[in-house]
């Protein structure tokens, strides 16, 4: 049989396909452009859109599981299609579902939640690769420059994202399961600025901005005022879950889970001068 990725050029899709593939898993990848999929030869990319049902007519044919993401088009707004995507699974005789949390309860997590699917939810917390956003200031000035550097994050790693999805589409005992996917450790956004320095053997220093002079930056950068609103409140007061390391990671893969540090020197050149 055959594991659908939705979303499968994405952080986490990626990720996703990887680790199947490592499994010995058959794997097809649904994305917008199959031609830019960049994705190994082996995998069966194949065309479609989340919010167009009525084009994925055969995309579940065949699958034993399915990861699905839960937004879909423009600003990632959530997908509206959860119902009939879950219906067009379910038809094709789809098992298995893992659902990327997106932040709230949305129309595809409630469906796939209340199917006959056995589903788990996967809610990580930050990304380790949204430090990647840092990555020109650093290649041009050495310094990151955010408001509230003293917060705390027990951000996760996408491999191990992507592994643990792995882990629940071809597995037993995941079913009906919500697991909160964290790193091994607790860091600052100095912490994290030490780390990449380390990685790319110059130092990295940290500019803290004003709470007015983030919500600047983050609107000239044409965020929308609700996203600004919404950044200023996890960053000024992140949730428990965000700061709180917790065991799934190692309990789903059986091996510890991967340290910043670890990301940072595997991506260490994107934080180098010259680099893109």
């Amino acid at each position: 049989m055959t594991v659908l990725v939705t979303g499968a050029t994405g952080t986490v899709g990626r990720q996703v396909v990887g680790e199947l593939l490592e499994r010995g898993e058959r794997v097809r990848a649904l994305t917008r452009e199959p031609g830019r999929a960049g994705l190994p030869g082996e995998v069966e990319v194949v065309g479609g859109d989340l919010t167009e049902p009525e084009g994925l007519e055969g995309v579940f044919d065949g699958v034993s599981g399915v990861h699905l993401i839960t937004f879909g088009g423009e600003l990632f707004a959530p997908l509206e299609t959860g119902e009939r995507l879950v219906a067009m699974a379910e038809a094709a005789g789809v098992r298995r579902a893992t659902v990327l949390f997106g932040g709230g309860e949305t129309p595809l997590q409630e469906a796939v939640c209340g199917s006959g699917l056995e589903w788990t939810v996967l809610m990580p917390v930050e990304f380790m690769a949204n430090a990647l956003e840092w990555a020109p200031d650093i290649r041009a000035t050495s310094t990151v420059s955010e408001p509230f550097p003293g917060r705390l994050s027990a951000m996760v790693h996408e491999r191990d994202i992507g592994a643990c999805a792995a882990v629940a589409l071809t597995e037993e005992g995941h079913a009906g399961r919500t697991y909160t996917l964290t790193g091994p450790e607790v860091l600052t956004v100095y912490d994290k600025a030490a780390a990449i320095g380390r990685a790319r053997g110059d130092g990295v220093r940290v500019e803290e901005l004003t709470a007015g002079e983030a919500s600047e930056r983050w609107r000239a950068a044409g965020m929308a005022e609700e996203v600004v609103g919404f950044l200023l409140e996890v960053y000024g007061d992140t949730p428990v879950e965000g700061r709180t390391v917790d065991p799934a990671v190692p309990r789903l893969l059986g091996r510890p889970a991967l340290r910043f540090e670890e990301w940072a020197r595997e991506h260490a050149d994107r934080f180098t001068s010259g680099r893109p």
